[in-house]
């Protein structure tokens, strides 16, 4: 693996070092053979110009564009379509390769570029139909003004592409070049409105949840599954706002109790239920088939549909209970600079490049043709700012966890599907897949009324209605039951028009407006301003949130049911929570605002009258970060940059606290075992990278984990390999109950359960209570394992198995053990970094670093407890905004600028990041050419017109 990058020293002597080194790679190329395509010109040819100047078509004045030591680019220009016009440009400069991936997965293409490897990948992509509900949002929904963007952006990145091709992009694209004459295509518009649909699916609430509650229904009871899915405890993890309710039509913050019912029945749904595999049959909703056949059926489906989900590209990250964001803001009388700070670390999956990008988008001098000063963190291959700040206000995003996902059982017939007991037409379309150097796939795409097939995509769901046992008078099922899916993505939308409303507001009901826009994903937006002698702070959760006639999305809902169906159907007239009727804040006594994924406010009689989900993260960032807050007001009552700066870096975990107590009585004869026991005497329960006392505990924990939940769960929720012996039936006569047979997991390592996040945290802490809890009972194992009965019992050989399994990770020197060493991230290269030629893997990719933090920390460098340590999720930048002051508010990336291997750009924050360092963010133009090392001059053609 090549070398980690750190912070840039002197420029030149950077660059030298990094070339030496490209030129000993390229050489053990040559000497295998590769040195006729690798090149020092072949990995330098992409890298930008960044100085001097450089005409770009359809410019109508000149652009600035200055960038600093980090090659952070600040755009300056005097009106907006020459503005957008240079971020085109620029992204394409330093991120095509990442743009290009990107517009060819949320189109359902990468198989144009990467071969018959991602075929299903793609069929699975087109059924969604991603691409065409962009075009149906360009077409139809966004404003003028935002089309304008749109094409100006457009216009930048194919005046960056005209006449280039595979070296002078990227070293990926040459690579590409080495098997197939891959040429990119124009940039469209549709292009970037299609990667909303992209950041929409990753944050797409509780389809997991949804899916996997299912799956449960076949080994476990009701009553279990309630344990594994747990209340939210709003006694101990405070939501994000409270008291509020809706009056008159409108939310009104900190009210009294509302007169309004449950639209839905509160968080138990008493309006109706979601059909469950055990009630599908046994109420007739399925036709005539028996609760076993139904049951069977489902379960096929949904866990071969959970296997088609795994192989969808992440773009942002993994599903998980832990996985999530932390967003909050303090006002002015609580800071040490009297105007609100604001700090957001959005948790994403790891990539390399990041999938962010820190750039400036400055008008010169304001007009009515130049509206944007505005600084932050960009998509590449989207204009505008997404999460940043302008000259009046700053603004973070964390994921709101709305349940705006449903996945509906479809009774499937030869001529359609059956709904409300007649038998109506699939809508269909075809699809034709091209594949990288010849031949084509074509796929029937078919929606009902509730949404796309999916289960289409799976050929051992096709099969679903040949296996699933029947009684004597069930109707033709033609293929069997089926899965489709309702989901607000789905319908076409304005996100994009709110992109551009947030960059231009001023104050807060500006803020407000722009977020009524912002319809898909369902964020919750918390708000800062630099108005009045403290400036003001708030909050507002937007987002297209479904009202659900009957049930509460727990569960798989029976399709052929108008019952089920959200209300208003499929005629587009869905109901959808109004927005003025989602929750807001603005100045809330308590002086700060939270936002970590938690509860937005507490549902039911007299409280909030909409469920916007029951699947919300647990809380146990959300009341880490509270609690840190009024710790630092009620110690000096006042909070600075470098507070938030510590806040965003804590590593304390709420499980250690709860559970190490309990440990350390654990009677333990091993000498070995009580060796590592001792390592958690005296410990703080805080993750540091060097140590050893949570290198031990996380161990034990994963253990318990596996012991007490891992090995009861299904074989479709248990990771993939891990493998034990069951009963061969689980009913019949106790001689066959003898009969075991070999069961192995059957779940991708990143989506497997138990996860270890802060749902696991919850029903841990319920269980723990219970001493003799059947979830403590463990079978033995062999003659040299004996089965647990209680929890001391389990404990006891948690903390074994993890003393061993740490003495073949790490050694049986208990001095050379760290958490950092078990939890490191490796940055791989999208696409042909994870699934390329080890020779392309070894260029492009970089690490290890060793990390602190963990599962569900305010440092929340995620790992998934069912198949290890490593890191699968991480704050996926930081930043802290210092209202009084933008040019002293700090920000960081997790990668660097540069999506070009061996720039000195490519990883150059990432060590500072690991260590939690902010670099210096400037905004003003004298902070800004203050900061300058490169300026380049984009300049008009001859003869471009306004």
């Amino acid at each position: 693996m090549p070398a980690n990058e750190t912070a840039p020293s002197v420029k030149k002597k950077g660059r030298r070092a990094r070339l030496i080194v490209l030129v000993l790679v390229l050489a053990l190329f040559a000497g295998l053979g590769y040195g006729a395509y690798w090149s020092v010109d072949s990995v330098r040819a992409s890298f930008p110009q960044t100085t001097g100047s450089l005409k770009v078509p359809g410019l109508t004045g000149t652009v600035d564009v200055k960038r600093d030591a980090n090659g952070i680019p600040q755009l300056y220009a005097d009106s907006d379509e020459d503005l957008f016009r240079a971020q085109g440009f620029v992204h394409a400069q330093d991120r095509f390769w990442e743009m290009d991936v990107r517009r060819h997965m949320t189109s359902g293409r990468l198989s144009e570029m990467f071969g018959a490897g991602q075929v299903e990948t793609d069929a699975f992509l087109r059924t969604l139909g991603w691409r065409q509900v962009a075009q149906q949002e360009y077409d139809t929904k966004l404003s003028t003004e935002t089309k304008k963007y749109l094409q100006s952006y457009a216009d930048g990145v194919n005046a960056y592409l005209k006449g280039k091709s595979g070296k002078d992009l990227s070293v990926e694209h040459a690579a590409l070049k080495l098997s197939d004459s891959y040429q990119p295509e124009q940039w469209t518009p549709v292009d970037s409105v299609a990667w909303l649909k992209a950041m929409a699916w990753d944050l797409r609430g509780n389809m997991q949840d949804e899916i996997d509650r299912a799956l449960m229904t076949g080994k476990l009871s009701q009553t279990q599954i309630d344990d594994l899915y747990p209340p939210y405890p709003f006694d101990r993890n405070r939501p994000i706002v409270e008291g509020g309710t809706v009056k008159g039509g409108k939310y009104t913050p900190a009210a009294g109790p509302g007169s309004g019912s449950p639209v839905s029945g509160g968080q138990n749904g008493a309006n109706g239920s979601q059909v469950s595999t055990q009630t599908v049959g046994e109420t007739g909703l399925a036709g005539n088939a028996t609760a076993q056949g139904a049951t069977v059926g489902l379960r096929t489906q949904l866990g071969a549909l959970a296997d088609t989900l795994d192989e969808i590209p992440a773009i942002l990250g993994p599903a998980g209970s832990g996985i999530g964001s932390n967003s909050w803001v303090v006002a002015g009388k609580y800071t040490t600079t009297g105007k609100p700070l604001l700090a957001n670390d959005p948790h994403l999956s790891p990539q390399l490049p990041s999938v962010w990008y820190q750039m400036g988008l400055h008008c010169r001098a304001a007009s009515a043709t130049c509206q944007y000063d505005v600084a932050g963190y960009t998509f590449s291959g989207m204009p505008g700012v997404v999460i940043g700040h302008n000259a009046d206000i700053a603004w973070g995003m964390t994921n709101l966890g709305a349940d705006v996902t449903d996945l509906y059982l479809e009774q499937v017939k030869p001529e359609g599907y059956v709904y409300d007991n007649k038998v109506l037409p699939f809508t269909t379309r075809e699809e034709v897949i091209k594949i990288a150097g010849g031949g084509e796939k074509k796929i029937t795409v078919r929606s009902t009324n509730n949404g796309p097939l999916i289960s289409d995509r799976s050929d051992e769901i096709a099969t679903v209605g040949a296996r699933a046992p029947v009684n004597s008078a069930a109707p033709d099922r033609g293929n069997g039951y089926g899965v489709s899916l309702r989901w607000t993505a789905l319908d076409p939308g304005k996100s994009m028009d709110a992109v551009f409303k947030i960059n231009r507001a001023k104050n807060f009901q500006d803020f407000r407006i722009a977020a009524r826009d912002f319809e898909v994903p369902s964020q919750n937006l918390i708000y800062a301003d630099n108005k009045g002698p403290n400036g003001n702070i708030g909050y507002q959760a937007p987002g297209r949130i479904p009202i659900r006639t009957n049930g509460d999305g727990k569960m798989p809902a029976p399709g052929w049911d108008s019952k089920y169906a959200w209300k208003g159907g499929k005629d587009g007239n869905a109901g959808y929570v109004p927005q003025d009727e989602m929750p807001w804040a603005y100045n809330p006594e308590r002086g700060f605002i939270v936002t970590a994924n938690q509860a937005v406010t507490e549902s039911g009689q007299g409280k909030y009258p909409y469920v916007l989900t029951t699947d919300w993260g647990y809380g146990a960032r959300s009341q880490r970060i509270n609690d840190l807050i009024e710790a630092k007001i009620k110690d000096s009552g006042k909070i600075s940059t470098d507070d938030m700066r510590t806040m965003q870096m804590d590593n304390s975990s709420e499980i250690a606290a709860l559970l190490t107590p309990m440990l350390a009585k654990i009677d333990v004869s091993d000498p070995d075992v009580r060796s590592a026991q001792k390592l958690l005497d005296g410990w703080n329960y805080t993750q540091e990278p060097d140590s050893a006392a949570a290198a031990y505990f996380n161990a034990v924990w994963r253990n318990i984990l596996k012991l007490a939940f891992g090995d009861k769960l299904p074989k479709e929720l248990r990771v993939e390999g891990s493998c034990m012996n069951v009963p061969e039936q689980t009913t019949g006569p106790a001689d066959d109950l003898a009969k075991m047979v070999r069961e192995c997991g059957e779940r991708d390592s990143d989506s497997a359960q138990p996860d270890g996040g802060d749902r696991w945290f919850e029903v841990v802490r319920r269980l723990v209570k219970d001493e003799n809890s059947a979830w403590w009972q463990s079978p033995a194992v062999g003659r040299t394992v004996a089965a647990t009965t209680n929890r001391d019992q389990l404990f006891a050989r948690a903390m074994k198995d993890a003393r061993w399994e740490l003495t073949a990770k790490l050694g049986k020197d208990q001095s050379t053990w760290s958490w950092g060493r078990m939890h490191q991230l490796m940055l791989k290269n999208q696409t042909i970094g994870t699934e390329g030629p080890g020779y392309l893997q070894w260029l492009l990719n970089r690490g290890p670093w060793n990390l602190g933090g963990g599962e569900a920390t305010v440092n929340a460098t995620g790992w998934n407890a069912s198949s290890g340590y490593g890191v699968t999720w991480v704050p996926s930048m930081r930043m802290v905004v210092n209202l009084a002051d933008f040019d002293k508010s700090r920000w960081i990336n997790l990668t660097g600028a540069s999506g070009h291997a061996y720039h000195d750009h490519y990883t150059d924050q990432t060590t500072l990041w690991a260590k939690g360092d902010l670099l210096d963010w400037a905004f003003g133009k004298d902070a800004v050419d203050k900061a300058t090392v490169d300026t380049l001059t984009l300049q008009p053609e001859a003869g471009s017109k306004s």
